[in-house]
């Protein structure tokens, strides 16, 4: 499923909704909401990746000296 390609057109076709329901002067506010929120998720999924990464490295080191 996941989301499809929107493109620079549909990008524009956004926004124009987004300015017409909220007006010019909460553009900013939303934007400013959106660009945090985006990066606690990425700060979010980059920290569960190296956590999980970390745990399977330790795994592995135990596997190995279990087997030794």
């Amino acid at each position: 499923m996941g989301i499809p390609n929107i493109g620079i057109p549909g990008l524009i076709i956004i926004l124009v909704i987004t300015l017409i329901i909220f007006g010019p002067k909460k553009l900013p506010e939303i934007g400013a909401a959106f660009g945090q929120t985006l990066s606690e998720f990425k700060r979010s999924a980059n920290s569960i990746m190296s956590d999980d990464s970390s745990s399977t490295e330790v795994n592995k080191e135990k596997d190995t000296k279990e087997n030794q």
